[in-house]
């Protein structure tokens, strides 16, 4: 079977690591991939930003099956092209989407089904920006309605401060388009979770639980970024709280979608917040959670291709995963700088040296590799993801390897996973 991975990061080379274990698999291609990628895949230019460079590439490769990794190609419809050319695709449609590429429709769809979500006000103007923050009490989340990669979200400590980010936004200078509209949002307290499931359009099938570190510094300091490490335990949800999940969120969001004609597909990355109310949705993503994907398909024991088929094929069920009672973490390595500006071009060394440590796997997310040496080509540049009977283990073996790995501005934070281990 050969398969089309789209997408070329972090997410997209666990994907890809995980494919290749499956014995069905013949030939596996990325697009564009990334320098690490390239190792275990071949990697295909190509723009995800266009549907056309898309299509074209699919009717050379010829693929048996494409899977979609990162959110722009769902948004322009990559999977209602596909499904019209007569080609098997992994993920949701355009208009299924929406859940990720508008935080005003899903809050809006959120409150049509009476799913738990904080109290929030949608703005077109800073006029309504001003009237709506009267009915807020600091602090106050101001998120750009549009894709915005992780970082078009901001906790504003006062009113004004709320303001002046909206401002921002709706102006272009933040965020660009995805700031034309904004979404106001009562600040909610408690720990974060990332929620997978896996989706045939009726059924869901829920992958174990993950916590994704979002700030860029220690302690959940400074800006938001598309991640900066994450981890999962087996008891980080337990079993009555996970049926929860899926009988109150989950599969109210894929009955409502079915409802209104937006059959979902797919992955459903449901972010949440487990708060003293109970827990409440702050985001959905439409696929993979980077860097939650790293450390979720390392506790994966069954095959992620049957998982798949089961999806487009509508027979999603409980059986569909199997995984390791082990813990796992992933550490993200960024250019110095990000989210902000960073240079790019930076010589990676240590990389053969950290995967010598046992239950260590490093995937490649802003990577490319020229004359045998690996560069630096992104904000986010590898996720150091390892896996061990516990998760003390697991972290002490991820900072191991990334103690080996040097490239001129590395950064990466040094507190993935500690307030559960405190725990």
């Amino acid at each position: 079977m050969r398969v089309l991975v789209l997408g070329g990061g972090g997410r997209e080379h666990a994907l890809i690591w995980k494919l290749r274990q499956s014995p069905r698999i013949t030939k596996l291609y990325c697009a564009p991939g990334n320098g690490g990628i390239a190792q275990e895949a071949e990697c295909l230019p190509a723009d995800l930003r266009n549907l056309d460079s898309l299509t074209a590439l699919a009717r050379q490769v010829k693929p048996d099956l494409t899977v979609v990794g990162p959110e722009l190609p769902l948004t322009l419809g990559v999977v209602d092209e596909f499904t019209r050319q007569g080609w098997l695709v992994f993920g949701p449609t355009k208009a299924a989407a929406q859940l990720e590429s508008s935080k005003s429709f899903a809050k809006e769809f959120l409150q049509r089904y009476h799913i738990p979500t904080a109290p929030y006000a949608i703005c077109d103007s800073i006029e309504q920006v001003r009237s709506a923050l009267s009915h807020f009490h600091a602090p106050v989340v101001v998120k750009a309605d549009g894709l915005a990669a992780g970082k078009g979200v901001v906790i504003a400590k006062n009113k004004e401060e709320a303001a002046g980010v909206a401002a921002e936004m709706l102006s272009g200078k933040m965020v660009g388009e995805a700031g034309s509209r904004v979404v106001l949002e009562e600040c909610l307290k408690g720990d974060e979770l990332s929620f997978l499931v896996l989706s045939d359009g009726e059924r869901v099938a829920p992958l174990v639980g993950a916590q994704d570190h979002k700030r860029v510094g220690d302690g959940d300091t400074g800006p938001n970024t598309g991640g900066m490490g994450a981890y999962s335990t087996a008891d980080l949800v337990d079993d009555q709280m996970r049926d929860w999940l899926v009988n109150h969120i989950a599969k109210p969001v894929v009955e409502g979608m079915k409802a209104e004609g937006a059959e979902y597909k797919g992955v459903l990355y449901c972010g949440l917040m487990m708060t003293a109310r109970g827990p409440m949705v702050l985001e959905f993503n439409c696929r993979f959670g980077d860097p939650e994907t790293q450390p979720i398909l390392m506790r994966l024991e069954s095959d992620l291709l049957e998982a798949i088929e089961a999806s487009i094929e509508g027979r999603v069920s409980e059986g569909d995963f199997r995984w390791s009672g082990d813990a796992s973490v992933c550490v993200v390595m960024s250019s110095g700088g990000y989210p902000g500006t960073f240079a790019v071009g930076k010589r990676i060394d240590g990389l053969e040296d950290a995967a010598t440590v046992e239950g260590v796997k490093v995937f490649h997310a802003g990577t490319t590799k020229r004359d045998g040496a690996y560069y630096t080509s992104g904000g986010r540049v590898l996720g150091v993801t390892a896996r061990a009977a516990d998760l003390e283990t697991a972290v002490a073996r991820a900072y191991q390897a990334c103690g080996k790995i040097c490239f001129d501005g590395a950064h990466y934070r040094k507190d993935i996973a500690a307030r559960a281990l405190k725990k």
